[in-house]
């Protein structure tokens, strides 16, 4: 299996990023493969495959680079370059370092992921330049639209696992991150299942980055930092509100009772508004009286508040529920 070895420091200064280059990459792929990863993500690509697919039929060489890029076991690293882990990324900035890659390391990356030799229209000086363009493509077409939620979503996520790190240390947090991805303990994170020999990245940066479409996987920039790209393991909007157990109800209030029953994971204010249908302030009247019981908390994440339910919370609605 494919592992890295990291100390307690790089453990300690390790954080979570949100990078619009990961998003559009991680829809690219979702976009070539032409299925969507689960439900939800069907309008989506029905709505936009389409045009993805004129986009390449009109230019055959960027077609067969994507196809040489998304290769069965890697990602070309000139479409998958790990964030600078310098303040927030910005896609323009992102996209830059795309661009100056160098051609030979492009098609060096691209023999990597196809696992043999290039085929001779890819012998060519302008592959990261293609490799950007198609990616400004897809974020300002397929990805721009929805970002602001998108967003909404990776900072639950992040929210979500940095609780599960303070209650349950690093196996809780990345034990579900993508699809043979575990803490082994003694400094070792299994980041595939691949018969690979370890990496130590000790006082490398550490960098963990999720996306909104199941897809994942590792980059790095030797020896400076490392990172996992990993799916986000949560919805903000569930299709329908969760019941509001009767005991709970009748404890608390019944439209108090379903923001607290809502708070299983972190949402923000005007996403409890969207799902309850309540007012926004009857929403932060609700947030202050639970927060005040200490059944929930909240925390920054970007530019959004979000809140979640405590230890207390959970074991109350458990016992609810029980009763």
């Amino acid at each position: 299996m494919g592992w890295w070895q990291v100390n307690a420091d790089t453990l300690a200064e390790s954080r979570f990023v949100i990078s619009p280059l990961a998003e559009a990459t991680a829809s690219l792929i979702v976009l070539e493969k032409g299925t969507a990863t689960h439900p939800g993500e069907r309008p989506w690509v029905g709505a936009h495959l389409p045009a993805y697919r004129e986009r390449l039929a009109s230019d055959p060489v960027t077609a067969l680079l994507v196809r040489a890029a998304l290769g069965r076991r890697w990602i070309a690293d000139c479409f998958t370059l790990a964030p600078t882990g310098e303040g927030e990324p910005v896609l323009a900035g992102e996209l830059a370092r795309v661009r100056e890659r160098s051609p030979e390391a492009a098609r060096k990356d691209l023999t990597v992921s196809l696992g043999g030799p290039l085929p001779a229209s890819l012998d060519r000086s302008d592959l990261p330049e293609r490799a950007a363009d198609l990616l400004e493509w897809v974020w300002q077409e397929t990805v721009r639209p929805y970002w602001p939620r998108r967003r909404r979503i990776m900072e639950a996520d992040v929210v979500a696992r940095t609780r599960q790190l303070s209650q349950g240390g690093w196996a809780a947090a990345l034990a579900d991150m993508r699809p043979g991805m575990r803490w082994l303990g003694q400094g070792r994170l299994q980041i595939n299942t691949y018969n690979y020999p370890p990496r130590k990245i000790a006082g490398a940066q550490l960098l963990f980055v999720p996306v909104t479409p199941r897809q994942g996987w590792a980059s790095w920039d030797i020896p400076h930092r490392y990172a996992v790209i990993y799916p986000c393991s949560g919805v903000l909007a569930e299709p329908v509100p969760a019941a509001v157990p009767e005991a709970l109800g009748a404890l608390l209030g019944s439209a108090r009772a379903g923001v607290l029953v809502l708070l299983e994971t972190p949402k923000s204010t005007t996403q409890l508004v969207a799902l309850t249908g309540q007012g926004l302030g009857s929403v932060g009247r609700h947030l202050k009286i639970l927060l005040d019981a200490h059944l929930v908390q909240r925390r920054r994440a970007g530019r959004s508040v979000l809140y979640y339910r405590t230890a207390a919370g959970d074991a109350l609605l458990e016992a609810q529920q029980g009763g």
